[in-house]
């Protein structure tokens, strides 16, 4: 795979690209887009393959028998994860902010509190108090760059009105890879309290050498009862326009209400997604995520070392994921100072931090997920944008 070449996607309603101005200011004609989290590369061959046979095919009908499409997820969490599930535990949802709705919508009720480990991936917040639930923000510790968790001082801010609690396992922003040591103290944690846990894992084949991802269902089997597990295609092949993710349930009587829910919703899967979470899931495109991991990791490289280079700036060393945080507060600058430096000097569309909660004030956070030039030529920009400094 040639992650070189570079795509335009301008004009092809890409949210990233079309709507960076309506978002920040910058325009998609000279600006670069490093915001919204997907990448700028095509997936593999196998993925574009299965959708030109369903378009060569030229019937759009409902979707049938889905045992290979189950089959294949099921291999994915086996081989790359080594995590056995069986078929049964498989939930298929409009991708995963959808299945956090849903989580939330069955397992609490209005004013109910649900608990995120801040900053953590904004659209969390959202769901919740647009289902008049209560965010319960606990702020991780940012000690020299390492998220790290403070059970302590957690359990002396809950309420008792808290029903559900959320993990992002890796940790978006930041790549925070949990230990299963961390994990054993957030599951122990949910069981203090009775509550229900939602295990975002989307990025959880985006792990740089060095560190593994341990889904939460093996690092603690004893929380099968109250554990859902979330994860989807979409993030490791670029493939979020197919709006296919899924909610892994090993518990009879979770999976007993999630049914039901669904049921009631009238929800079906979307033929195009699940063919492209069929083919992704293969040793083809294993492969190419495999290549896909060292290109990016070269990326994170060449951005660190520049980003690090200048005063005041410091860039979270990422073990994981595309989504690099970066910390502004050693510049002495307000939030509004260096957040226009990148937008209208760099001409950069970044994250503003404080969308992801309590400890974002310093921060923005920028998308690696492009070919290299695209980010030597941010970098670049940055360098130059805050070149008083040095």
């Amino acid at each position: 795979m040639n992650f070189d070449k570079v795509t335009d996607r301008r004009g092809s309603r890409s949210v990233k690209w079309d709507s960076m101005e309506s978002n920040y200011g910058v325009s998609n004609k000279d600006g670069i887009a490093m915001w919204v989290a997907d990448t700028d590369f095509p997936p593999p061959a196998c993925v574009t393959n299965a959708l030109q046979n369903m378009v060569d095919h030229n019937v759009y009908g409902y979707y049938g028998d889905d045992t290979d499409y189950k089959a294949s997820i099921q291999w994915w969490m086996k081989n790359r994860h080594n995590w056995p599930i069986e078929l049964d535990w498989i939930f298929t949802t409009f991708g995963l902010v959808n299945a956090v709705g849903i989580c939330v919508d069955i397992f609490s009720e209005p004013d109910d509190g649900v608990v995120l480990f801040t900053p953590v991936y904004h659209a969390f917040a959202r769901v919740i108090e647009n289902s008049e639930r209560k965010v319960v923000e606990l702020e991780l510790r940012n000690e020299n760059g390492h998220l790290s968790m403070d059970f302590d001082a957690y359990d002396a801010q809950m309420q008792g009105h808290e029903k559900i609690m959320i993990i992002s396992s890796p940790h978006n922003p930041g790549g925070r890879v949990w230990t299963k040591d961390e994990l054993l103290e957030i599951t122990a944690f949910a069981k203090r309290h009775d509550l229900i846990l939602l295990s975002d894992e989307i990025h959880h084949d985006l792990v740089f050498a060095g560190n593994k991802h341990i889904p939460t269902a093996l690092a603690d089997p004893s929380a099968a009862d109250r554990l859902l597990t979330l994860t989807a295609a979409s993030k490791t092949f670029n493939v979020a326009g197919g709006y296919t993710g899924n909610v892994i349930i090993q518990d009879e009587i979770l999976r007993k209400k999630f049914a039901k829910r669904l049921a009631m919703l009238g929800m079906s899967k979307n033929s195009f997604g699940v063919e492209i979470v069929r083919a992704a899931y293969s040793p083809e495109g294993a492969e190419w995520v495999d290549e896909l991991i060292a290109y990016i990791d070269g990326n994170r490289r060449v951005f660190d070392e520049g980003i690090n280079a200048i005063p005041g700036l410091k860039s979270m060393p990422l073990q994981s994921t595309y989504l690099a945080w970066v910390d502004f507060s050693g510049t002495g600058m307000s939030r509004e100072e260096f957040t226009d430096r990148v937008e209208k000097q760099a001409k950069i569309a970044a994250n503003h931090g404080t969308t992801f909660g309590k400890g974002g004030d310093n921060f923005l956070r920028f998308n690696l997920g492009a070919p290299r030039s695209v980010i030597e030529e941010a970098v670049s920009r940055l360098q130059a944008a805050f070149s008083d400094l040095q």
